[in-house]
């Protein structure tokens, strides 16, 4: 076991905390939103139900190590609050956390702040209820060294772990005094002169068999790869089961520790009278880490746990990952990748690429770019079975596994396209997906999580029986992520898919003679717009409905106001100019310093059936908007659709 570094018993604040008795601390209200207003008699700062929202904005912040933000807050009757992170060098400001549990009581948050090199401040969003009475209030804003999974438990907030509570088992505090012979109780293992405290569960009062007792971490608002350590005692172990489990946003329970003898009699380490134990934590979504306990009986014992910490260095040499899942990834660009056929001489998929035109839909990635196609049509053979194997990644990971389709031609798609997963002496272990709808010419996205105990790997299988049966099938921009699918990451700023909403876009009713149109689907007009949408193939974009506007009408959406940044910017999008009418697609900026809008990028007349990719690239550190011009061009054919707007930090490459 490898000695556990101790926490000290009292944490320096750092800047950014505040207790709001003598002042705000340099915590101001945003001028473009309502003000946060402190307390007569101190110690908290409000905004009540007369202001539908409120900013309050801290100082800017230096700090370039891994901290733990704790907020006492509540939220009375009804409201939000949201805490972000405004970075110096962008647009946008990156939400870390939200709340809209009303409660009686001071609720404490723990927000973790990754370490970055650029200047930051934090934004507390409040929105009030409208109803009588509803309000938000902070109590208590704190910032220390460390991750917010860590605690040593000697603040009375116990660092925001929680007791699930059970009638007769559940975690308390102890500590304080030394440990009485006779007495099941002890002494912290903090590393301080003063005792301390600890948490700890005791079976006297279990009543039946197997009750469980939790103690449970708050949410991980960011990844964690590393070391977890903490300093457990364990008495008499045959009458209880002591294990340590992750939980995820799904609910979803894995066990990463459990003590492989029957412990402590008595306090084991030299100078402490606690177990260190570090056990490895790797995870690309946010978890919760359990502590569980479960009795048999009355005369279990106990069991206590201290001086909970993490190092992003993992605890042992052999246990750090050794691969990275993204080796999986593919979108065909510049080859097939790890992707391969079994023999070269049944060669089934080839990679080709389509020029834009008006009757071949291109690749999913660029609109112009390559990807993977099957069809008889390159083989010399009445019919063909064509197996796409991919990278070997290691067992007992779940991974989220994504792709896109294409389908054309195909009479019958029975056996277009499956999916199967095999091991590593090239058996079929799982078929997990196969192809059931009988959509066509769009691509469509595919979705599936799956975890295998041994090395697996990926196998595409498309069987074509009859040629005249057959058409074509395609692939393209394959990913590979740890995880379940379902977990994502939620709509992050400076993207937008349309899928669940217009996020904050704008349409221009000055100068405008018509709107940009939020459908799915493929739009009425015959000949002209998409059949689906970029982002999953069935999901919602923006168009111009040519049919409800005149030869030269224009339609702007507009962003929400963009703060401006110090660095370049990278505005990417997918539009869709497909008919023989197409007018014209402008991107524009606009800023209060000037009185035209100057412009960015500009595209005419039809440019395919794809949906293409644009990269633009520009720089503006002042408050401003971008604008999507489309301009209706002279016949009903003259859609014009976009899609999946990203900004992105930096030069476009």
């Amino acid at each position: 076991l490898l000695l556990c570094g101790i926490l000290r018993a009292q944490q320096q604040l750092l800047p950014g905390s505040c207790n709001f008795e003598l002042g705000t601390c340099g915590y101001t209200s945003e001028p473009d939103s309502g003000s946060w207003t402190m307390n007569e008699e101190g110690h908290l700062i409000t905004v009540e139900s007369d202001q539908e929202r409120a900013v309050l904005i801290s100082p800017v912040l230096e700090q370039q190590d891994w901290n733990c933000l704790r907020l006492v807050y509540q939220i009375a009757s009804q409201g939000t609050l949201q805490l972000h992170r405004r970075p110096d060098s962008d647009n946008f400001d990156y939400r870390l956390w939200t709340a809209s549990k009303a409660s009686d009581s001071w609720l404490i948050a723990s927000v973790d702040l990754p370490n970055t090199t650029s200047p930051y401040q934090i934004l507390l969003d409040g929105r009030p209820g409208r109803g009588s009475g509803s309000s938000v209030a902070i109590f208590e804003i704190h910032i220390i060294p460390g991750y917010c999974i860590e605690c040593n438990f000697e603040e009375h907030h116990l660092c925001g772990y929680s007791n699930s509570w059970n009638p007769n088992v559940n975690w308390y505090v102890g500590g304080s005094l030394s440990r009485d012979p006779e007495s099941n109780h002890f002494s912290s293992s903090t590393a301080s002169a003063a005792p301390g405290h600890y948490m700890y569960v005791d079976s006297v009062y279990a009543k039946h068999f197997q009750e469980v007792a939790k103690l449970t971490s708050p949410m991980t608002t960011v990844p964690l790869a590393g070391c977890l350590s903490f300093y457990y005692h364990r008495d008499q172990e045959r009458g209880n089961i002591f294990s340590v489990f992750t939980r995820d946003l799904l609910g979803h329970y894995e066990e990463i520790w459990r003590p492989e003898v029957y412990a402590t009699t008595g306090w084991t380490l030299p100078w402490l009278l606690y177990v260190c134990v570090c056990v490895c934590v790797c995870v690309c979504v946010c978890l919760q880490v359990v502590f569980e306990v479960a009795f048999n009986s009355a005369r279990g014992g106990y069991v206590a746990i201290d001086d909970i910490s993490f190092s992003p260095e993992f605890c042992h040499t052999e246990t750090e990952p050794t691969f990275d899942p993204s080796i999986a990834n593919c979108d065909f660009e510049n080859g097939l990748c790890l992707y391969y056929e079994e023999r070269a001489e049944s060669k089934v998929w080839s990679r080709v690429s389509v020029n834009a035109n008006a009757y071949r839909t291109g690749d999913h990635t660029t609109g112009t770019g390559c990807f993977l196609l099957a069809n008889t049509r390159f083989t010399s053979r009445p019919g063909y079975v064509g197996r796409l194997h991919g990278p070997f990644l290691p067992g007992n990971h779940k991974y989220c596994l994504r792709f896109y389709y294409l389908l054309h031609g195909f009479r019958k798609v029975d056996n277009a396209l499956f999916l199967y997963i095999y091991d590593e002496n090239n058996v079929a272990q799982e078929k997990v997906w196969s192809l059931t709808d009988t959509s066509r010419a769009v691509w469509t996205e595919v979705e599936i999580t799956y975890m295998k105990p041994m090395l697996s790997k990926v196998v595409f299988v498309s069987i074509c029986k009859n040629f005249w049966e057959c058409g074509l099938v395609a692939i393209d921009d394959i990913t590979v992520s740890l995880g379940d699918c379902q977990i994502t990451s939620g709509s992050l700023p400076g993207r937008c898919d349309f899928e669940s909403g217009g996020c904050g876009y704008i349409q221009d009713k000055k100068e405008d003679k018509a709107d940009w149109l939020r459908v799915r689907g493929h739009t009425p007009t015959s000949y002209t717009g998409p059949r689906g949408d970029h982002t999953t193939g069935v999901g919602y974009f923006m168009y111009i409905e040519a049919s409800l506007m005149r030869p030269g009408h224009k339609a702007r959406l507009l962003t929400s106001d963009l703060r401006g940044s110090s660095s370049p910017q990278c505005l990417v999008f997918y539009y869709h100019m497909y008919g023989s009418g197409t007018g014209i697609l402008s991107v524009l900026l606009r800023h209060g310093s000037r009185q035209q809008d100057t412009l960015l990028w500009r595209w005419r007349g039809e440019q395919g059936i794809s949906w293409m990719r644009a990269m633009v690239d520009y720089h503006c550190n002042i408050r401003h908007q971008i604008i999507f011009e489309a301009i209706r061009g002279p016949s009903l054919r003259s859609d014009i659709a976009i899609d999946d707007i990203h900004f992105k930090r930096g030069p476009c490459e």
